[in-house]
């Protein structure tokens, strides 16, 4: 029998599967509608974030069992489309420049991405268009051109267009070949390529070095099990953003850090800025600067394209010889490996050429999944391991080094997670028992008390009520709690605060544990304002 996508993901994560039993799930009808299971994939990745937290908090505190863990649908689906429901003192933010969209090629079709304009600019020049070409100026130089001939000529000149695939096309295609052959969740270290060295020892001539542990957390307030651990972001747009900001709602200090020439856009910055600091830092000028928040990092995310950090020494495999206690996270849109490893790429992107656009769509046009779900669901996953890999460390002293991809996360979502049987399919999580514990011992913890935190308004679901009109479930999994009840009120998952931006009203956290926090500690605070040293 295959496994359950949750407990698929806990394995690759390295969990001890006991823990499981302390999940439980409200599923709500409506949620992330989609020919593919994008529902169950935002929710084993959330949920398995939402349990490392737990553990991780378990082990710092000293609790003697891991808190108990909701998933809540609504939550989930809010959170996994956070860019549409921000609002800046009212107003909404533009999501896609005119140029990103699906054109019409001689031959099929092509999406293109130029959000940034150092990426309009290069598109332009690969199709021989003028600075100031308009969308109807691009259609017709497009409309006369193969896709794939397009693909390779705006990828050539540094810009971003893929030709649309079915799943059997990319199935065979080279870059598709080599994902399929690595799992979900890669790791490196202990041991592995690129792995840390023993406790106490050294590491490609690196004397001296001890390791670096949390410790525990202090009581009082809600348990934040990254209290304490400083995370240098090194993530731009969406994925890894979505991973550091979960990290920062957990208590860590995270600092984001870009280059002085390449600005965010600002409401994407809003969006995942949330419990953050940021600053700006020429790598190259400021070495010493980047030297000193290495030295005392304890995870380092990188989310730019493979290989274009590594001049600043800033790899994952240079990263974990200097410091064999730090964890490493890496996040890419195709892998590091196989033909495309070196490319640039994003979510939309991602599902054009995996086959997912051609699923969602018709013959007469290519669709989307409804919510860049790769990039969220891989966020939640990336920051997962960093939780996992935490705990690891606070046992053995030793990092890890996780990588995942975008296009690695689509082939879990095309090909790994099994299909729903109908509106009343069961989902993936146990009933609300209480977790084990974090030792030998396993014994259950006690339920959800009144007055924890809950991720929404049904919290009598989540704690596995029927009725007679629930549709059947399998066994040991929390049926539909929202049976002739769609979801359709997105506001009891969001909220407002004041900030230096101004009043900024934003989707709340989906991962909730009991006893956990429910929004993060501050609002995001303005691009590169920030001293680049640590808090």
């Amino acid at each position: 029998m295959t496994l359950a996508p949750m407990a698929a993901v806990w394995k690759e994560l390295g969990g001890d599967p006991e823990l499981l039993s302390g999940v439980s799930t409200v599923a709500r009808a409506g949620t992330l509608e989609s020919s593919l299971p994008v529902r169950e994939l935002a929710r084993a990745c959330v949920g398995a974030c939402a349990l490392a937290a737990a553990e991780l908090g378990a082990l710092r505190a000293g609790l003697a069992w891991v808190p108990g863990v909701g998933v809540d649908d609504g939550a989930v689906a809010t959170a996994f489309v956070s860019e549409r429901h921000l609002r800046i003192d009212g107003r909404a933010p533009v999501s896609f420049a005119p140029l990103s969209r699906f054109w019409r090629t001689a031959d099929g079709w092509v999406r293109t991405h130029a959000n940034y304009p150092h990426h309009r600019a290069r598109l332009l020049a690969a199709l021989g268009a003028p600075d100031d070409a308009c969308a109807e100026d691009v259609a017709a130089l497009l409309g006369g051109r193969s896709a794939r001939e397009v693909e390779e000529s705006v990828y050539a000149a540094g810009g971003l267009a893929v030709a649309l695939r079915t799943r059997e096309e990319w199935a065979a295609h080279d870059q598709g070949l080599a994902l399929a052959e690595r799992p979900l969740i890669e790791w490196d270290g202990p041991g592995g390529r690129g792995g840390p060295a023993e406790p106490g020892g050294t590491a490609g001539g690196t004397a001296g070095w001890r390791p670096r542990g949390l410790g525990p957390l202090s009581g009082g307030g809600p348990l934040l099990p990254a209290a304490g651990v400083r995370v240098l972001d090194l993530t731009r747009v969406i994925a890894g953003p979505v991973a550091t900001r979960t990290l920062a709602l957990l208590g860590a200090d995270v600092l984001r850090v870009d280059g002085p020439r390449l600005p965010e856009d600002p409401d994407a910055h809003a969006d995942t800025g949330f419990g953050k600091r940021s600053a700006v830092l020429d790598l190259e000028s400021g070495r010493r600067d980047l030297d000193e928040l290495l030295a005392s990092a304890d995870v380092v995310v990188t989310g730019y394209r493979p290989g274009s950090l590594d001049r600043f020494g800033l790899s994952p495999e240079a990263l974990a010889e200097r410091r064999p206690d730090l964890v490493v996270a890496q996040v890419s849109a195709w892998g590091t490996y196989g033909p495309w490893g070196g490319r640039r790429g994003f979510d939309s992107l991602v599902q054009v050429a995996t086959g997912i656009a051609a699923a969602e769509g018709s013959p007469e046009r290519p669709g989307a999944l409804p919510a860049q779900a790769l990039d969220h669901g891989t966020g939640y996953l990336l920051a997962a391991a960093v939780l996992r890999a935490l705990t690891e460390r606070e046992r053995s002293g030793r990092g890890r080094v996780v990588r995942l991809a975008l296009a690695r996360t689509a082939l879990w979502l095309t090909d790994g997670i099994g299909r729903r049987e109908g509106p009343g399919a069961a989902p993936d999580t146990v009933r609300g028992r209480p977790a084990a514990a974090p030792g030998p011992s396993h014994r259950p913890s006690p339920p959800l008390a009144a007055g924890e935190p809950d991720t929404g308004p049904a919290s009598s679901a989540r704690e596995g009520g029927t009725g007679p009109d629930t549709p059947a479930a399998e066994p040991g999994s929390v049926p539909d709690a929202s049976a002739g009840e769609p979801y359709g009120r997105p506001d009891a998952w969001l909220a407002e605060r004041s900030g230096p931006l101004g009043v900024v009203r934003h989707a709340l956290p989906p991962v909730s544990f009991a006893g956990g926090p429910v929004d993060w500690s501050r609002p995001p605070g303005r691009w590169g304002t920030d001293p680049a040293r640590w808090a």
